[in-house]
């Protein structure tokens, strides 16, 4: 098969969809790799990383989408829709339910979109969303440590205290990977943390994490009215696979934070929780509602690219090697990455997707 890797264009995203090492293992079972010049640079990866591994480097985007298969770590931006065509299968991160337009165009196109964040494991795991779940876990409290800063915009708290002086207070909405991970470093950092969720269960395995170190608490608008006006740092992480999340958090509650306070939702490509965040952008990442400060960059992971393009070639690969193999029908032997697939020729595949979109597929068909 022909594979092209186009150079991500989303603001400031410097992730690359195949690292070298990945592309040398297609190559040695006789694919074909086609790599935009530049594509890797942002993750420390030259074109003649790519050569040297046995791709060919090409001279546009254009190039790099005219191939049997594209591999990207994004979504396709409106710049990109015009490469759409119906012998296509695109591999990438897509988050459908917040992108009306996107999916409009993935169906006229008459494209195969393949979303990694709807492929799940044997034991029902999402293989392709756990790697960058654990970075954006990580850095919603990285961020959120630096935009509690005075010169931030913050409320100018130093999360881990000092002696003498109260930790600051993170709470964290869901405690999936995003929220564990999240809990991880703040209690790293020394914070005083509170993960709320609905799965009792889930909240007993956190304790065996966390002991004592984390307050774990039932889920229901009651506790979410009562944990979040006490927050320095408020946390989104809840994330409902294929669909937009639920809002737990409204305007009126938000205008309780006190002033300087930081919100970070780390689904926001997924609509997120947090009834007053919309997503920005890493050039402008910020801006204040109600005197809080509102995180709702989509790519976070974005700004680690080093780390996370390895990470997530790690588990991409087997699967996009699958794929090459075999085209589509490698979803027919395998149903966790045939959930994957979202949208194929101008029909909406995926159940919450369409659960999403109800009116599409009966309205749209590939041009």
């Amino acid at each position: 098969m022909r594979i092209g890797l186009p150079k991500e264009i989303k603001d400031q995203e410097f992730r690359v969809g195949l690292t070298p090492a990945a592309v040398q293992s297609l190559c040695q079972q006789g694919h074909q790799v086609m790599v935009q010049a530049g594509a890797g640079s942002g993750s420390g990866f030259s074109d003649g990383d790519y050569e040297a591994a046995g791709a060919t480097v090409v001279a546009d985007a254009a190039m790099a989408w005219a191939q049997d298969m594209v591999v990207k770590v994004k979504e396709p931006q409106p710049s990109e829709y015009g490469f759409f065509r119906s012998d296509l299968i695109l591999f990438t991160y897509l988050h459908l339910a917040a992108e009306r337009t996107l999916t409009e165009a993935l169906m006229q196109g008459g494209i195969a979109a393949i979303a990694y964040e709807t492929v799940v494991s044997a034991d029902g795991r999402l293989p392709l969303l756990t790697p960058m779940s654990v970075i954006a876990g990580r850095l919603s409290v990285q961020f959120g440590a630096r935009y509690l800063e005075r010169q931030q915009g913050g409320r100018g708290v130093l999360l881990g205290g000092i002696p003498g002086v109260a930790p600051g207070t993170v709470v964290i909405l869901g405690g999936g990977v995003v929220g564990t991970e999240a809990a991880k470093m703040a209690v790293g950092l020394g914070a005083r943390v509170q993960i709320i969720d609905i799965n009792v269960d889930r909240l007993a395995y956190l304790e065996t994490l966390f002991g004592s170190r984390v307050e774990l608490l039932y889920s229901s608008p009651a506790q979410v009215a009562a944990a979040v006006p006490q927050a320095d740092l408020l946390i989104g992480a809840v994330l409902v696979p294929g669909r937009k999340a639920p809002t737990l958090v409204s305007k009126a509650l938000v205008a309780t934070m006190r002033p300087g306070a930081v919100i970070i939702d780390v689904a926001v490509d997924q609509g997120g929780c947090i009834e007053t965040l919309r997503p920005t952008s890493h050039s402008q990442p910020t801006y204040l509602e109600s005197g809080v400060v509102h995180f709702g960059v989509p790519n976070m992971p974005g700004a680690v690219p080093w780390t996370a393009t390895q990470a997530l070639n790690n588990a991409t690969l087997p699967y996009v090697l699958k794929l090459a193999k075999q085209g589509l029908a490698a979803l027919e032997g395998d149903s966790g990455l045939g959930g994957g697939l979202n949208v194929l020729a101008g029909k909406l595949m995926h159940p919450a997707v369409r659960d999403v979109f109800p009116d599409l597929a009966a309205t749209l068909a590939p041009v």
